[in-house]
């Protein structure tokens, strides 16, 4: 077990790695077959992402399989230490922004002017499946925070991970440039079928209420339709 306040082994081989400030959580998954990491953080705070997976025994190649949430930059800063080693993956909505760099929504903005471009090399669809032997990943399609937004939901712990879709009491994010309050309702509604334990958040804490947060989150999500006063409203992204 590793003693750390920033690394929390939730599960056998899962690992939350807190992210710090604006920058995103990290989910590791140590498989029988592959190590996959859920989002990578923005790229200031690698060294600190480098330091918690060599905690966790892991070097930077043992890392097989990046997973990107979704294509805002405090998510998939740090993927340009990884893609010459690992394989990037994303929804084919959020790869076309990342590759392209669409900077108005991804809101990218690298620190150096020949710095490599951000790869995908996995474009993801809905219903995609990482086998990893002792656990199986889901992609589930949740446009809504934006267009390209997934959640990650693990079959035998009944665990979901859920990039800016769903926070821990039903808080909601931003919605982003290529998102829509609709599709975000309709992603939520379509996830509250599922069996779900606990939700993996990329910010904040984690919530071992899902149920009652995802239908906080419809709730809000509905009141701000209607653009009424006292919707919680989370920014995690530098906007300026």
């Amino acid at each position: 077990m590793v003693k750390d306040d920033q690394i929390i082994e939730f599960q056998p081989n899962i690992f939350w790695l807190k992210g710090k400030d604006t920058s995103s959580h990290s989910y590791l998954i140590r498989g029988d077959y592959k190590n996959v990491l859920i989002d990578s953080g923005v790229d200031k705070e690698f060294s600190r992402l480098q330091k918690s997976l060599l905690k966790v025994g892991l070097k930077l190649r043992d890392v097989d399989i990046v997973i990107n949430t979704h294509e805002h930059f405090d998510h998939i800063g740090a993927n340009r230490y990884f893609q010459d080693y690992a394989l990037i993956a994303a929804h084919r909505f959020a790869a076309t922004k990342i590759t392209l760099e669409d900077r108005y929504v991804t809101v990218y903005k690298p620190g150096d002017l020949n710095e490599t471009c951000l790869k995908v090399h996995l474009w993801l669809e809905n219903r995609f499946r990482f086998d990893l032997g002792n656990y199986s990943l889901e992609v589930v399609n949740t446009p809504g925070h934006t267009s390209g937004s997934i959640c990650i939901y693990e079959f035998a712990s009944k665990i979901l991970f859920t990039g800016d879709t769903i926070f821990a009491g039903g808080t909601l994010s931003y919605i982003g440039g290529s998102g829509s309050v609709g599709d975000y309702i309709n992603s939520i509604s379509l996830l509250a079928t599922r069996k779900i334990e606990e939700l993996y958040p990329g910010h904040g804490n984690i919530s071992k209420t899902p149920e009652e947060d995802m239908k906080k989150a419809i709730l809000n999500a509905r009141a701000l339709l209607r653009d009424e006063e006292g919707v919680e409203i989370t920014h995690f992204r530098e906007l300026s």
